[in-house]
Parts: C-alpha cells; sequence; structure tokens
C-alpha cells in the first residue's frame, strides 16, 4: 500500500492525471481537425507513457530505500517534453488554423526546439548543472560545429525564410528554372523543398539552393487567379489563306473549348511565320488544372484536326514528298465515284428523300458537305438561325439538348441514318434544340442555297416534302390518339403550312 500511496502523490505532484487529460483532448482534436498530424500525436503518447513508467519506477526505488531523484529527474523531463508538445499541436494545429492564422510548419518545430532548449535547462538544473553555462563557456566547440555545419544551417534559414515570405507554398506548381521539368510542391522542411513531378518521382531540393536560384512557379500572378497559358504549334500548307485559319480555328474553339481547356480567358490563333512549304500557327490557350498538361494539349490537338477535316483546311505536308502515284482523269473519276456512292447510301436512308426521284437524289449526292466533328462539339445550337442547314449523321452519335447553363437537359439521343436540322433548312425557324457530339461522328449537311438550286430546278420538290413533313406529323398525332378526323385536318393543314413556307423562304411561284 506504501509503494501506491508514494506512486499516487508523485504523480499528482509532477501533473501527470493532466497531462493525460491533456494528451486525450489533444488526440481527439486532432483526429477530427488535422488528421495529417496524427504521427505527432504518437510521439506525444510515446513521451507521456515514459514519463508514466519513469514514475512508475521511481516509486519502487523508493520503497526500496534507495534514491529516487534520476527517475524522478526523468519523469519531470519526459512531463515537460510531453507538455510542450501537447501545447505545440494545440496552438499552431488547432487554435490558429480555425482562426485563419495557419502557421508554417518550420515555425512550429522552431517553438518546439525553443520549448525543449528550456526543458533542458530546467531538467540541468534539478539535476545540479548549468545548461546555460555548458553553451556560453564553449565558444571554440560552438564556432566549430558552426563551421562544419554551415550548409545545414543554410538550408534551415533558407526553408525559414520559404515559408515566411511565402514565396513557395505547399500545392504550388513550380519549375527549377524556364524549360526544367515541373511538379507540385509537397513539403518545406527544414533542410529540403520537396516537388512531386507527374512521373511519380519526388525531386529533394535543399532550400539553400532554392535561395540561390531562380525558380519559376507556374500558373500565378499578383492579384490574379490561378491560370496557366499553354502553347501548340501547327503546320498548315502555305497555300491556304491564313485569315482562313485564323478565322476557322479560332472560332471554333472559342465555341466549344476542350473539356480542360478554359473558357475565360478564350484560346488565341497566332500566325507566326513561313517555313519552306507551310505555315506555322500557334494555339494560346489558357488551363486552370496544372495536373493535367499533357491531356489538356491532346484534346487541343485533337480538337484541331477534326475543325481542319472539316473545314478542308490541309495540314502541311514535308517539303521533299515526293508522289510517284500517276494522278489520272481515271483515278480522280474512281475516287469521285466512291465518294458519291457513300452519299447516296446516306440519302437512301432519310425517309425525307425516299420518293425524291433518282436524278435529284444524284444531284443532291454531290452537293452534300462532309462535315466530321468531335466529341463535345456542338453542330447546331438552340436560337442560331443561321443557315447551316440540314445534316445526315452518318457514323456516331450525337445528343440533342434543351435549354442553357443549369437548365439544359437531354430529351434524345440521335444514331447513325438519321437527319437534323430539316425545319429550319425548309422554314427557316431558328434551331429548336442543340444538338451535341456525344462520340466522334461523321455528318453530311446539305446547305440551303445548294437546296434552293435543287428546288428551283424541281419546284414539285416542294410539296412532296412538305406532303412527307406533314405525314410525320399526322403520325405523331396518331400516337397521341388522335380521332383520324382530327389526324386528316391536322395533316392537310401542316402540309399547306409547310408548304406555304418553304415557297416563300425559296422564292417559289
Amino acid at each position: 500500500m506504501d509503494f501506491f500511496r508514494t506512486l499516487g502523490r508523485a504523480a499528482w505532484d509532477d501533473g501527470t492525471p493532466w497531462l493525460l487529460l491533456g494528451l486525450v483532448v489533444t488526440a481527439a482534436l486532432i483526429r477530427a481537425l488535422s488528421p495529417g498530424d496524427r504521427p505527432r500525436v504518437r510521439a506525444t503518447t510515446t513521451m507521456t507513457v515514459l514519463h508514466v513508467m519513469a514514475i512508475v519506477v521511481a516509486a519502487a526505488v523508493s520503497e526500496s530505500g534507495r534514491d529516487p531523484e534520476p527517475w524522478e529527474i526523468a519523469a519531470l523531463a519526459f512531463a515537460l517534453l510531453a507538455a510542450v508538445s501537447i501545447g505545440s499541436l494545440v496552438m499552431f494545429r488547432v487554435a490558429l488554423p480555425r482562426v485563419g492564422l495557419p502557421v508554417p510548419r518550420i515555425l512550429t518545430d522552431l517553438f518546439a526546439a525553443a520549448g525543449f532548449i528550456v526543458v533542458l535547462i530546467i531538467v540541468g538544473r534539478r539535476a545540479g548543472f548549468s545548461v546555460a553555462g555548458l553553451i556560453t563557456t564553449s565558444a571554440v566547440v560552438t564556432a566549430v560545429i558552426g563551421f562544419s555545419m554551415q550548409d545545414t544551417l543554410g538550408n534551415i534559414m533558407g526553408g525559414l525564410a520559404l515559408q515566411l515570405d511565402n514565396s513557395i507554398r505547399i500545392g504550388d506548381w513550380v519549375a527549377l528554372g524556364v524549360g526544367q521539368p515541373n511538379g507540385k510542391v509537397t513539403e518545406i522542411r527544414w533542410r529540403y523543398t520537396a516537388i512531386e513531378t507527374r512521373n511519380w518521382e519526388t525531386i529533394i531540393v535543399p532550400n539553400s539552393v532554392l535561395m540561390k536560384n531562380a525558380m519559376v512557379v507556374l500558373g500565378k500572378r499578383s492579384a490574379e487567379s490561378l491560370r496557366w497559358r499553354r502553347t501548340i504549334e501547327f503546320y498548315v500548307d502555305f497555300r491556304t489563306a491564313p485569315t482562313l485559319v485564323l478565322d476557322t480555328v479560332q472560332t471554333a474553339l472559342r465555341a466549344d473549348p476542350p473539356q480542360l481547356c478554359a473558357r475565360d480567358p478564350a484560346p488565341v490563333l497566332q500566325f507566326v511565320g513561313i517555313r519552306d512549304s507551310y505555315g506555322v500557327y500557334w494555339i494560346r490557350y489558357w488551363m486552370y488544372d496544372l495536373t493535367s498538361d499533357d491531356g489538356a494539349d491532346s484534346q487541343v490537338r485533337t480538337r484541331l484536326y477534326f475543325i481542319l477535316k472539316r473545314a478542308g483546311i490541309p495540314f502541311s505536308m514535308p517539303a521533299q514528298a515526293l508522289f510517284i502515284t500517276e494522278e489520272s482523269a481515271e483515278r480522280a473519276e474512281r475516287k469521285l465515284s466512291t465518294d458519291i456512292e457513300q452519299r447516296r447510301a446516306a440519302i437512301g436512308k432519310v425517309k425525307l428523300f425516299e420518293k425524291l426521284p433518282e436524278p435529284v437524289r444524284d444531284r443532291m449526292a454531290r452537293d452534300l458537305r462532309y462535315a466530321p466533328y468531335a466529341i463535345g462539339e456542338a453542330i447546331v445550337r438552340e436560337g442560331d438561325d443561321d443557315a447551316g442547314g440540314l445534316y445526315i449523321l452518318t457514323r456516331g452519335r450525337a445528343i440533342v439538348r434543351v435549354g442553357e447553363g443549369p437548365a439544359s437537359r437531354a430529351v434524345a439521343t440521335l444514331e447513325s441514318g438519321e437527319i437534323f436540322g430539316e425545319m429550319s433548312l425548309l422554314t427557316g425557324a431558328k434551331r429548336s434544340a442543340s444538338v451535341i457530339a456525344e462520340t466522334d461522328l461523321l455528318c453530311y449537311a446539305l446547305d440551303r442555297p445548294t437546296f434552293q438550286a435543287l428546288l428551283h430546278d424541281n419546284p414539285g420538290l416542294a410539296e412532296q416534302i412538305a406532303e412527307t413533313l406533314a405525314g410525320r406529323e399526322a403520325e405523331l398525332a396518331t400516337a397521341k390518339g388522335e380521332l383520324e378526323d382530327s389526324r386528316r385536318k391536322r395533316r392537310d393543314t401542316a402540309k399547306h403550312d409547310l408548304l406555304d413556307k418553304i415557297r416563300g423562304l425559296f422564292g417559289l411561284d
């Protein structure tokens, strides 16, 4: 019983119950508010356990009649170290961040180091020797140590300066010079700064090196939001007018930027020079997510390919290319014949045109415009009143959407063989919905001037097409359960209205 009485008295004298309570509360706060600092809680727990063990041993030694002072000094040392650690965690990892005053880790370590020095002085006095005197009287030893550790001290001071002036922060994307590999700053420690690259590599850079050399912080400018400009270079045959390339590519990219490309600031296209057989162009675009630079570049290049292909603008070919294929009228005719057959097949799948005479469909096939689109591009937009015409989808899949912004919703899916835009072509009505490419797709477009020429040469086409469209409306009425008389009246009225609109739009008598 004397042992437990001695142990309890020693524990109360050293404040062990309060130390244990502080440890439990701190562990709970760190677990809830700062999980990343759990290793520090484990270190504090270790010191607290050592303190308790030292008290137990001191009580046992005391009961055996021997001097317990060395163990009491050890218990005091571990208690003070644990208290400093608890105070540091609560102040710098819980309290200050909660009021909007985050503290760099190095300052936390400096506070802890200062606390440990105070603990060393207190424990030294309790043990009967002066730590402060030992430090001040060892000037030669201090000078030797300082000289031998000048690089280490330079790294420590460099890390402290980096965190105090916030020139580089954890989470910044940096490069160790212009054109050098870049990565994300993950740690700023006493000795080094850790930078993780996209290749799953970690670069350890001594802080003294960072203080002596230039470092590029990507996407960062004073009083501006995070953004990073990228440049894509491409080449177009010099015989293509630069104004055509600039207008075509820039307009398409600004209307539908790729997913990883920022809409604001908008992409910019620049004509930067002419080389042996091609013009050199730059696409300058901005991105906000610095983790996906290669992915963003790939998306822009893919979109560029489809834009140029759709516009019929050729990429450049090497000046030394040697063409040994003999161009002849027969070869050109074969190529044209194959292309026309594909267009005839596309027209043959459209019910709107199935009753048209064969010569009319042949002429229409020759006049169709090749129109490929990349995934995510808008083929038509709701509310547009341009003369984009009618589209025949021959490969891929598209989504029909209505509404703008958060109110936008998908209402239908278009598959190969379907058409859209016929009402806009035939009546001049504004687009009633947007059609977005869900996959890379291929369309053929029938423009209004081409269709107008067909109607003027074949005036009877207007009535045939009006009758087909009216029939489709009647089929919709049947699906809704309307009576036969109502359906017939609806069909006749729709045919008459559509015919009037077609004739009025295309100037037919």
